[in-house]
């Protein structure tokens, strides 16, 4: 039940020892993961160990998280949730994990992603799928949706996420917790196969924005194996959770001009744009030009996929799920005509938004278009009805922001009338993470909605 900043706070005074939580955690792990499938991988005696070893002053001081199974830990298995590493023990931590440890967290299980992060829904052929747990016949949304799913649930306090076209934002969104994409190398990860990748960052994940500061401070610095590392700022990111501030003008946008959006969804962040100015702040509804995002980002992200997992097609193919497939081979038919002109797209998308951001201290918007659906759903055809064309299109609320590398919290904004969480995108300046922080802490205040999450899952046939 504690948040994560009051666990650190209690494990510093000696009033709890590591290995009370770490123990605590296990007990919660099989009492409600059953119902779940948002932690597959519990590495129990290695955190047990760990417990006893953690500094008293280190500044997580003994804090058991999660970690995305897209992210290496030493002697634990690490899935990627693809089939082709369904064995796979990696012998070395990403130094994303060696610094959390470092800085005095403990693993104490891997979360579940859709294969090679691919996926706006959990699931994969290694584990199955994970559950929403407002509702379990939902999605959690993905492809952190294991972390989400587990920090909704009371499993750990803390959890790692990674976003590349909004998966850290839809799952915090669809689970009523805090997910904070920050700017490209604000936190150092690697050895990586695309060390020069910008679209793609990992971010923490908790149950209130203070807590998704603690996390970042713990993630935050430069690394010699992250050539876009940033060192970490001098003032620590908890100290603007600490210090909550309304933003006196704001953007807000349903839709970005760019994607249709459930009704829903819209009333709700509507609602809870119309606190926000009953609180003070200046709301004015407009959005930059994003009408080139879509297909700028689809024609990166494919390039990407054909530079990370291209080898693989060749390979294991008939292990690969067909999104996966898609987007690859979709890659493969680009010509550096059309790569060129993606890029360019982008860098006019961050000059746009960047001066859009001048004149509007934040730009709010939906973190997912729709509200959690059914778990079995792999990807949405149509949106408010709209048709799709692939499984990525429904994302467009988020990737379109992805383009800036802009800073973005996503964070519970209220429930739709069947009482299914909604999240709202607070997107900050370029480098803006303390004053996107600060705000997104305010607004918390004003929303009324940290920490309401369902602890005790919700079991529905589905």
């Amino acid at each position: 039940m504690l948040s994560a900043t009051a666990a650190v706070t209690a494990l510093r005074a000696g009033e709890v020892h590591p290995r009370e939580l770490v123990e605590a955690s296990l007990r919660r792990i099989e009492l409600v993961d059953p119902d779940l499938n948002a932690l597959p991988t519990v590495c129990a005696e290695r955190a047990l160990d760990a417990a006893a070893l953690v500094p008293a002053d280190a500044p997580l001081a003994g804090l058991p998280f999660a970690v995305k199974d897209l992210t290496d830990v030493a002697g634990v298995r690490t899935t990627y949730g693809s089939p082709i590493f369904a064995d796979h023990v990696p012998d070395r931590s990403n130094i994303l994990v060696e610094r959390l440890e470092r800085r005095g967290g403990i693993v104490v299980a891997k979360s579940n992603t859709p294969e090679f992060g691919a996926g706006g829904n959990t699931f994969n052929e290694v584990f199955g799928d994970t559950r929403n747990p407002w509702d379990t016949s939902r999605t959690c949304g993905g492809s952190s949706g294991g972390s989400a799913a587990a920090l909704a649930s009371g499993q750990v306090w803390l959890a790692t996420g990674s976003d590349l076209g909004g998966s850290l934002r839809t799952p915090a969104g669809f689970c009523g917790v805090v997910g904070l994409r920050p700017c490209p190398g604000r936190v150092a990860r690697g050895p990586e196969q695309l060390p020069f990748d910008t679209l793609s960052v990992e971010g923490p994940m908790g149950r209130t924005v203070a807590d998704a500061a603690l996390m970042l401070d713990a993630m935050a610095g430069s690394h010699p194996l992250d050539p876009l590392s940033l060192e970490a700022p001098s003032r620590p990111f908890a100290e603007a959770a600490a210090e909550p501030a309304l933003p006196s003008r704001v953007a807000f946008s349903p839709d970005l001009g760019i994607t249709p959006v459930a009704p829903e969804v819209r009333e709700a962040c509507e609602l809870a744009v119309r606190q926000l100015a009953g609180a003070g702040v200046e709301v004015e509804l407009v959005h930059p030009d994003l009408a080139d995002a879509p297909e700028a980002f689809q024609v990166l992200r494919a390039a990407g996929f054909v530079a990370g997992l291209g080898p693989l097609l060749e390979t294991h193919r008939d292990q690969l799920k067909p999104d996966v497939i898609w987007n690859i081979e979709r890659g493969l038919r680009l010509d550096a005509e059309r790569v060129g002109w993606a890029e360019r797209a982008r860098g006019q998308i961050q000059q746009r938004l960047a001066a859009f951001l001048e004149q509007h201290q934040l730009l709010l918007c939906p973190s997912a278009c729709v509200a959690p659906f059914d778990v079995a759903v792999r990807w949405l055809r149509e949106i408010d009805g709209v048709q799709l064309d692939d499984y990525v299109e429904w994302l467009r609320i988020t990737s379109s922001i992805t383009l800036s590398a802009c800073p973005v919290v996503a964070m519970p904004c209220g429930l739709t009338v069947d009482g299914l969480p909604v999240g709202l995108q607070f997107v900050g300046r370029p480098h803006g993470e303390w004053a996107l922080l600060r705000a997104a802490a305010a607004a918390e205040q004003v929303f009324g909605m940290a920490g309401r999450v369902p602890l005790v899952p919700a079991v529905r046939a589905g």
